[in-house]
């Protein structure tokens, strides 16, 4: 029986037969010792203190700089050593010939799967199939679906339509249903919290999962059938933790539906699979698919079935994926791969890299799958197992996410259940404190997004998308209705400033613009206007520089000339001390709006002669362009 794990505190159980050996490849060596290494650490830092090196998740794990190496620790088994993770490709173009076209061409070129998504899916992100039979069998024309190509089912709320197509296909085909590697996607929970609710009682839709999932193990499907969706979380801009402890739960309120359904525990575990994110954070992303396979060993242990590899298939982040300088995106999908597939993911789907900005045409379809391919087969990732087991920093954090996704875990369940957690709205709350956290931290700038908050490039090119319109999702017209989980982009508030300059650009032919008011030498104004010109075009105003002042009349003959009423003050702290005041007081004169560079305090004029602010890493970024927005004449 499901029961015992409420009150259980987390505690590690192995799930190998022995410790690994130790490799002695420094024994000539004299041993380093940590003394040794603090000392070295103290003259690097100098002022700055050790605890200076220590970092922390959303979750609150400290991430320590160094660590003792787990010579005990034992591998966490996953996939079969030595076995590649299978590269599944999106099929989700509305048109079902272009589905299929896309589908043939990727299982000709190297996908080992094919990832079908229909709209309104909680992958389909704007895109889709048609649920039903017609859409399935146009999108699998031509697929040898008796071969080695695994299909991965999104059903989103079409789920008897998708389900009963697949059925009516293979009997067509004739083909038998345990001759073909599908899995199947259900998950009434996660579609439940995308859409903001259900259209039955949870005690009906688990009944209802219970008999679909008989009826299509009956027909001879291998499974697994139901999936644990844990990208829901992280989509809505939840924290690791958070995204385990969901996934966790969806998985055992599956076990207990299967259970009241009549399966022995024992084949219902092997009827669930998970799916979880993968991000740029290598090592978080590493951590957590580590983490969900001894968690879930935890869970089968409380129900006295011996622990056995879950199916865990990986998708590279949506939250992370930006619309400006999209080929930066290419760079995250390669490690948000690499950190799934050391963490010991089975399957992997890459978001092509202009998904943010439409629907992916061929160009971007073909980079997501040769990433996987390129990794695989050129870097041989797959070949070890487990390859971070021992590492210090690596074993602390697993362990670290472990306990903090058990006690979440634990909540969950306290409110019986992901369903009734929901209802009540205690889910969504604890994703939007760290949604919020995360989004201020964008905002300052704190977390860096390439090409968007940080580095922008005005000048860039438009890429490629297909002229495909969104696809409207199914209705749901929910009996229990609460707040929906909705996707983020984390990228999204600095877009929308970078169009309102694109609309500018458009409307007048010129972007706003914003004049660097440079005092002095490059040497002394250098630093402070290039983070200025980072700032202010992070939001799409142009920053108009230039080689420096000594003289104030030409400063404000060049500001005039700018055609902008926007200015930003560059130097160094002893000129600001010195000329700082006069130059200020000039332009606001001049009918100015003047930002410093620089923290509060090296300007003490600027509130005496009003200023808009200071400019200085960990200011709020968005704040200071919105009111550059505000202030444009």
């Amino acid at each position: 029986m499901l029961v015992g794990w409420r009150s259980q505190a987390w505690h590690f159980g192995g799930m190998t037969d022995g410790p690994t050996d130790e490799l002695a490849l420094a024994s000539e060596f004299p041993p380093a010792t940590r003394e040794q290494w603090r000392k070295l650490v103290a003259e690097a830092v100098k002022d700055a203190s050790f605890e200076s090196l220590i970092s922390e998740t959303y979750d609150g794990v400290r991430i320590e700089p160094l660590g003792p190496r787990k010579s005990q620790a034992e591998p966490v088994i996953g996939r079969k050593p030595g076995a590649p993770w299978a590269i599944m490709q999106r099929v989700d173009h509305p048109g079902p010939k272009a589905a299929n076209a896309e589908a043939v061409q990727d299982a000709a070129n190297g996908a080992s799967g094919l990832m079908l998504e229909f709209a309104g899916a909680p992958g389909a992100y704007g895109y889709g199939l048609t649920p039903g039979e017609e859409a399935l069998t146009h999108a699998l024309k031509g697929i040898d679906l008796g071969s080695t190509i695994a299909i991965d089912l999104d059903p989103g709320l079409g789920i008897d339509d998708v389900t009963n197509g697949i059925v009516a296909m293979l009997e067509r085909r004739g083909m038998a249903a345990a001759s073909v590697n599908i899995r199947f996607g259900l998950d009434p929970i996660g579609v439940a919290a995308l859409a903001g609710g259900g259209a039955r009682s949870w005690t009906e839709a688990a009944r209802s999962l219970a008999r679909a999932i008989r009826r299509l193990a009956d027909r001879g499907f291998c499974g697994p059938f139901a999936s644990a969706d844990g990208r829901l979380v992280h989509n809505a801009g939840g924290s690791e933790a958070q995204e385990l402890a969901y996934a966790l739960a969806v998985g055992v309120a599956y076990l207990r539906a299967l259970e009241s359904g009549g399966t022995a525990l024992d084949a219902a575990r092997r009827m669930i699979y998970f799916r979880l994110t993968a991000d740029a954070d290598q090592y978080l992303t590493i951590g957590k698919f580590r983490a969900l396979r001894k968690l879930w060993a935890r869970i089968e242990q409380a129900c006295g079935v011996v622990p056995a590899p879950a199916f865990i298939a990986a998708e590279t982040a949506w939250r992370m994926m930006t619309k400006r300088d999209p080929y930066v995106n290419m760079l995250r999908a390669t490690i948000a791969v690499f950190s799934a597939g050391l963490g010991g993911a089975d399957a992997i789907t890459v978001l092509p890299f202009t998904m943010a900005l439409g629907l992916p045409d061929g160009f971007a379809r073909r980079v997501a799958r040769n990433t996987q391919l390129i990794l695989l087969e050129e870097s041989n990732l797959a070949k070890v197992a487990d390859p971070t087991a021992g590492s210090a920093g690596m074993e602390d954090l697993t362990d670290q996410l472990c306990r903090s996704a058990w006690k979440l875990f634990q909540d969950i369940e306290k409110a019986s259940g992901p369903w009734a957690a929901l209802q009540n709205g205690e889910l969504q709350q604890q994703v939007a404190t760290v949604r919020e956290r995360r989004q201020s931290a964008v905002a300052t700038r704190r977390d860096s997004l390439i090409g968007t908050s940080d580095f922008p490039h005005l000048a860039e090119l438009p890429v490629e998308v297909e002229q495909a319109a969104p696809v409207q999702p199914p209705a749901c017209h929910p009996e229990v209705g609460f707040q929906a989980l909705v996707p983020i982009r984390l990228a999204e508030p600095f877009e929308q400033l970078r169009d309102l300059s694109d609309q500018m650009l458009a409307r007048t032919g010129a972007r706003p613009k914003i004049f660097l008011a440079n005092i002095g030498r490059v040497s002394e104004f250098g630093p402070r206007a290039a983070f200025a010109k980072n700032l202010f075009e992070a939001g799409g105003i142009e920053a108009h520089s230039n080689d420096g002042f000594n003289d104030g009349p030409a400063m404000i003959a060049a500001f005039e000339r700018s055609g902008t009423n926007l200015a930003c003050l560059c130097s160094s702290d002893e000129i600001y001390s010195r000329e700082g005041p006069a130059v200020l007081q000039a332009l606001r004169d001049a009918e100015a709006s003047v930002w410093v560079a620089g923290g509060p305090g090296v300007l003490e004029a600027a509130e005496r002669v009003g200023s808009c602010g200071f400019i200085f890493a960990g200011c709020d970024a968005l704040a200071t362009l919105r009111k550059a927005y505000e202030l444009i004449k």
